[in-house]
C-alpha cells in the first residue's frame, strides 16, 4: 500500500528490474559457469554488488573495465564476449500483467521508470521490451545521469527532470534499501514484493 497520503500525487515512477522486467542473476551465473567450468556455487558465493559494480552502474566504467574486476574476482578467465553472454542472459521477461497496469495508469497520470541499470543491459532491455517501455514519458537510467538509487542526488536530478516535489511522486520499487531512501525525502513510495502490491495501490490511488 502507499505509505502516505495520496492527495496531492502528480506522477508515478516505477523501477524496472523487479517491477516491470524480471530477472535472475541465477542465470547468469550459470552462463559463467558453463564458460568458465566453475560450479555456480563458486561464482554466486564470490560475487558481490561492491564498489566496481556500483561504479559501472553510474557509468563511471565501461563493460570491459568490469569484466576485467570480474576476473579477478570471481578467479575465472572467460572472455569479453562470454562474460557479455552471461551478462545478459539476466532478463527472464516482462512482468505478467504489469503492461495492462502501466496502461490504466498512464490514462490518469505521467508514469516514468528509473532504474540502476548499466550501459550493456540497457541496450538488451531497451530493445527486447521497447513496446512496454514507450508507455513511459521517460525512461531514468543510473548509467546516463551518473546516479544511482538510493542515492539523494539520483532522486533530484529524476524530481527537477519530471519538474515536481518529492512529495509530489509515488516510487515504486522492489529493493528495500531504495524504498528507505526514497521515503527519507519525503517520496511516498510502494515496496513492491509482487504486481499485486501495484494494482492494491491503484484501488486507493485511482478511486
Amino acid at each position: 500500500m502507499v505509505d502516505a497520503s495520496f492527495n496531492s500525487v502528480k506522477a508515478l515512477i516505477f523501477d524496472l528490474g523487479g517491477v516491470v522486467i524480471d530477472i535472475d542473476f541465477n542465470k547468469v551465473f550459470s552462463h559463467w559457469a558453463d564458460f568458465s567450468n566453475r560450479s555456480v556455487e563458486e561464482i554466486h558465493s564470490k560475487f558481490t554488488f561492491d564498489h566496481i559494480y556500483e561504479a559501472h552502474e553510474r557509468g563511471e566504467i565501461d563493460s570491459t573495465e568490469y569484466f576485467q574486476s570480474l576476473r579477478n574476482t570471481l578467479g575465472i578467465d572467460i572472455s569479453d564476449l562470454q562474460f557479455e553472454d552471461g551478462w545478459n542472459s539476466l532478463f527472464i521477461g516482462e512482468v505478467p500483467g504489469i503492461a495492462g497496469l502501466l496502461q490504466q495508469a498512464r490514462k490518469k497520470l505521467p508514469i516514468y521508470a528509473f532504474t540502476n541499470s548499466n550501459r550493456a543491459h540497457q541496450k538488451v532491455w531497451s530493445q527486447r521490451f521497447s513496446e512496454t517501455l514507450s508507455l513511459f514519458d521517460a525512461v531514468f537510467n543510473s548509467s546516463e545521469i551518473g546516479k544511482r538509487k538510493p542515492e539523494p542526488e539520483a532522486f533530484q536530478i529524476v524530481a527537477d527532470s519530471i519538474g515536481l516535489e518529492f512529495h509530489q511522486m509515488i516510487f515504486y520499487d522492489d529493493s528495500i534499501d531504495n524504498i528507505i531512501g526514497a521515503r527519507k525525502l519525503g517520496l511516498m513510495t510502494v515496496h513492491v514484493k509482487s504486481v499485486l502490491d501495484i494494482a492494491d495501490s491503484f484501488k486507493d490511488i485511482f478511486c
